[in-house]
């Protein structure tokens, strides 16, 4: 692992466990098949689906997303509108590996994830088949390139979600935005969509059971999920920045991390630090080349809450 890599302090023990009821281990077992079977039926399905048009086949992918989430317990809220097609970079925060299907149901999108996930189980596969960008993370070289395959995306219409921060957090706390990936929307003058994900109790405190973080294993994510109970995910479509407000990727990057974090500060857990804020293996460039890392409320007001509700 290289030392540019950026990592987030949160850890299981620490911040994802689930206060609150728990649903029975039958039950559990339960959502658990249907996501499988789900996951086995976007397999199945992703050949044929992507043979339809592009407005038939977003609505297919947002139905499948939406039931992904569900089948875990957890009721999804969008608040805003994705608002017109065309190329356009979506940066949420990230938490879990949930976000992915989370923001899948929200907007029609392609997504840039490690090459990692490629040797999940099934899993990788279903990713690879929908579209999905891949960077290694480990190799800063590739980075130039992993740029301008997002550019070429962007320009060609698609939207494409990244998660800048590199690397999951809780939720209660957040990493810094890494630049690289703001070049690609500079390159090909797009908007960039701040988008904020939450997993909360349904007293509003933030949900520590989808928090994905450290070492955590994927089959214990899997079982504390779908063990919680009163797990809700809220997805927050803010305001989007269009090209030209900013010129550099720097300041593209931290008014996009603003606008995700929002009026208030980060509530770091006990015993977990604050990241610092070092600088990335390329800000010595004076070229506008990518940063370090890429991993995924500018002046109007954020659209009324709605219940997300898959489009007809």
């Amino acid at each position: 692992m290289s030392v540019w890599l950026p990592t987030s302090p949160c850890t299981p023990e620490a911040c994802a466990g689930h206060e609150g009821s728990t649903a029975s281990i039958p039950r559990a077992v339960l959502r658990l098949t249907a996501a499988v079977a789900l996951i086995l039926l976007g397999i199945l399905g992703a050949p044929p689906v992507r043979l339809l048009p592009a407005g038939p086949r977003h609505t297919v992918v947002r139905a499948w997303s939406a039931a992904l989430v569900r089948a875990f317990g957890i009721r999804i809220t969008v608040h805003g509108s994705p608002g017109p097609g065309g190329g356009r970079l979506l940066v949420p925060n990230h938490i879990s590996w949930l976000d992915i299907p989370l923001v899948a149901a929200a907007v029609p999108c392609r997504m840039l994830a490690k090459s990692d996930i490629l040797d999940w189980p099934v899993l990788g596969r279903l990713a690879g088949g929908a579209g999905t960008l891949f960077i290694e993370r480990d190799k800063i070289r590739a980075l130039p390139a992993t740029v301008e395959t997002v550019t070429g995306a962007l320009l060609a219409g698609d939207r494409v979600t990244v998660f800048p921060e590199g690397s999951t957090w809780c939720g209660r706390a957040q990493g810094t935005f890494r630049r690289a990936a703001f070049q690609s929307a500079l390159d090909a003058r797009v908007p960039v969509q701040p988008v904020r994900l939450a997993y909360l109790h349904c007293d509003g405190t933030p949900a520590g059971a989808p928090a994905f973080v450290g070492d955590d294993p994927l089959t214990a994510s899997l079982w504390r999920i779908a063990r919680a109970r009163g797990v809700r995910a809220e997805v927050r479509l803010l305001p989007r920045i269009p090209p030209g407000r900013y010129a550099h990727r720097r300041d593209l990057a931290a008014a996009a991390q603003q606008a995700v974090l929002g009026a208030s500060a980060p509530t770091l857990l006990p015993g977990i630090p604050a990241q610092p804020v070092a600088p990335s293996a390329t800000d010595k460039d004076s070229a506008n080349r990518p940063a370090a890392s890429v991993h995924h409320w500018v002046s109007s007001s954020p659209a009324a809450a709605n219940s997300f509700r898959t489009p007809s």
